[in-house]
């Protein structure tokens, strides 16, 4: 991966200097065509999105799983929760399922989309976030060969705010590393997103799903990550008591998000650092 750039597969799903509004017509039906083979009745496969004032990123990170290599059948399910801007225009518009959730909060939203799921594995996307071509197979496939593995996750990148260049945040995503192999030793949960997860639908039910015991603002609002109980990490936790967890570490599993919930601690550095001294319980 180099360090200073973007992957390839992502340039046609950015569309650059374009709003959703700004689209023409060839862009949208393009759009419009891809997602349809992801609408299928009997899905093995359910990839959720839930969705928050999100216009003008969600049909970027449609675009990128609609691009998707996988023969198996999926289905995309987008949980809309109480988004004021055109979010369910778009929605409307491309034909993606979707469905509202009024409570707010992600462990609703990622809740309903739980419950509304017909395949039997259940992936977790994010609004915000770019999915590689063969990101559904790779993620699926541990569960689909191991009965033991219950959920699964995987790599993850930053994309850098506009205009500026991926090295900083590649040192960050460096050091970091040895973070999630630290967790994995005691608690890999704490290493589980909820734009980078998978498991076994039925297994997520019997759990519980994602229901916690204190909701969970989106990452858009800043210290959203620290402030209260997530769900992403709940479920896992709670899988762990059903069977393993598994690191997906193949490059074409690793996604791109947002780097936006970083920029909000001020700078990379500021981030890092008070990620480290949260793993090490020396406050924030």
């Amino acid at each position: 991966m180099n360090l200073f750039t973007l992957p390839q597969w992502i340039e046609p799903h950015l569309f650059e200097d374009k709003q959703f509004e700004d689209l023409s017509a060839a862009e949208i039906s393009s759009l419009q065509k891809a997602l349809r083979r992801f609408g299928d009745p009997n899905p093995e496969v359910s990839v959720v999105i839930p969705v928050w004032n999100e216009e003008n990123n969600i049909y970027r990170t449609l675009s990128s799983i609609a691009a998707s290599n996988t023969k198996l059948g999926v289905e995309i399910i987008a949980i809309n929760n109480n988004s004021t801007d055109a979010t369910q225009q778009v929605l409307d518009t491309l034909g993606v399922q979707s469905y509202q959730q009024p409570v707010q909060g992600t462990p609703y939203a990622r809740q309903l989309g739980l419950e509304k799921a017909k395949g039997k594995y259940h992936l977790c996307a994010d609004s915000d976030t770019f999915y590689p071509p063969d990101w559904i197979d790779l993620m699926v496939a541990p569960m689909r060969q191991n009965e033991d593995i219950a959920g699964v996750y995987s790599a993850y990148s930053f994309i850098p705010p506009l205009g500026q260049s991926r090295l900083g945040l590649s040192f960050y995503e460096f050091f970091t590393k040895f973070l999630i192999y630290y967790r994995k030793r005691k608690k890999e949960y704490l290493n589980v997103f909820g734009f980078n997860m998978g498991f076994v639908t039925e297994t997520g039910r019997q759990i519980g799903g994602f229901r916690v015991r204190s909701n969970r603002v989106y990452a858009n609002a800043s210290g959203s990550d620290f402030v209260n109980e997530c769900e992403d990490g709940r479920m896992a936790l709670d899988l762990t008591a059903k069977g393993k967890l598994r690191w997906v570490t193949h490059p074409g599993a690793r996604v791109f998000t947002s780097s936006r919930r970083l920029m909000d601690d001020g700078s990379i550095l500021k981030a890092f650092v008070r990620r480290i001294k949260i793993q090490l319980g020396l406050g924030s």
